[in-house]
């Protein structure tokens, strides 16, 4: 019988694990979507399929000296936390963070659908859960105006916003009913603007708000949009599709940190 060796199975685990990381990663890049949550899958992916392929010199420098191998345990150490911080995050938000309509305290002025990308001028299948999942709460909120927010993709000339509207407008929504916020960068700036321009209209920030967003994102926006201001809010979701929901979820760790040091909530 051969005995199992810790020595021939790790290095062989993190090439499975770095391997499965790259088809990850080119998978959904194929798709066409390009941020931090599916470049981060790549670069961990190789990193690991390198320190597999050379774990046995890896193993032998580290182990050369007293202060190497007190590195190797600590850096070991703090990656095993790291991923038990992203496994515990995951677990927070899997199920999302959706209230009651009542929970706003007030009647539903604005419903508020915040961006997500777009692909070549098009809504990616994200932004196109979150527009769809705003329909259904517009066709049960009637009397509500529908702000869209999105700025201006940086390798294209349109913006989510004037995007968002049409794929509204093509499902029915009347364009009287839309307003667009078109300079937002980032889910703070959504609400920050979003709450100027609803003043031009008339819509001050203590009036009853809907927050429609992905299953992920409604924990952090919904802090965001107490931060920027406004005070009777409720949130709606829409489901992440599969193939993107772990690559998202992994963004969004790193966007609750930043947002925290930001002091975005």
């Amino acid at each position: 019988m051969t005995r199992f060796s810790l020595t021939h199975f790790i290095p062989r685990l993190l090439i499975v694990l770095g391997a499965l990381l790259i088809i990850d990663a080119i998978y959904v890049m194929w798709r066409g979507v390009f941020h931090f949550g599916s470049f981060f899958p790549l670069f961990v992916g190789l990193m690991l399929v390198l320190a597999g392929g050379y774990w046995q010199r890896l193993h032998n420098w580290f182990s050369a000296a007293t202060w190497r191998r007190w590195l190797w345990r600590l850096g070991w150490g703090a990656a095993l936390a790291w991923v038990g911080s992203v496994a515990v995050f995951f677990w927070h938000i899997q199920h999302g963070y959706q209230t009651d309509l009542n929970s706003a305290g007030k009647p539903v002025d604005t419903i508020l659908i915040l961006g997500s990308g777009t692909l070549h001028c098009q809504a990616s299948p994200t932004l196109a859960a979150r527009l769809d999942a705003g329909i259904v709460q517009a066709q049960r909120l009637p009397q509500a105006m529908i702000m869209v927010s999105g700025g201006k993709d940086w390798r294209r000339d349109c913006t989510e916003a004037q995007i968002m509207s049409d794929y509204l407008r093509s499902h029915g929504i009347p364009a009287a009913r839309i307003w667009q916020e078109e300079r937002s960068t980032s889910t703070y700036e959504n609400f920050v603007f979003s709450r100027a321009l609803l003043q031009q209209y008339g819509v001050g920030p203590e009036q009853g708000l809907l927050i429609v967003t992905s299953d992920f994102h409604s924990l952090r926006s919904a802090r965001i949009a107490q931060r920027a201001g406004f005070s009777h809010t409720a949130s709606a979701m829409a489901e992440t599709p599969l193939y993107l929901r772990y690559n998202v979820w992994l963004r969004e760790y790193f966007s609750f940190i930043s947002g925290y040091l930001l002091d975005e909530y």
